[in-house]
């Protein structure tokens, strides 16, 4: 089989992923519960990709942890993306450069 073949039965089976709950679910989702949990499943998908890459991204776990750590807390505290982004960043840094010079 051939990649074009190939190219053609996944854009069929995204197309379908996509378009089949669009018209088969024609009426407004009245159960509060399944809505809430609609709401945030492209939160949990993002955090499900996206966490062990976090925590393997660096060169010593204990820098991750720390940005993350940091990234948290400067989102919680209400900063746009960038900002938690560069904090994240800047901690990783920080922490690689003061990790050599530490006695154990």
């Amino acid at each position: 089989m051939s990649l074009f073949w190939y190219l053609v039965v996944m854009a069929g089976v995204t197309y379908l992923i996509r378009m089949l709950p669009l018209t088969l679910l024609q009426k407004k989702i009245e159960n509060v519960w399944l809505r809430s949990f609609l709401y945030y499943v492209p939160y949990a998908c993002l955090a499900a990709m996206t966490f062990p890459a976090i925590l393997s991204a660096t060169e010593s776990p204990a820098s991750a942890a720390a940005a993350l750590v940091v990234a948290v807390l400067v989102g919680l505290w209400g900063k746009g993306l960038v900002t938690v982004a560069a904090c994240a960043c800047c901690t990783v840094f920080l922490v690689e450069k003061l990790l050599p010079l530490l006695p154990f």
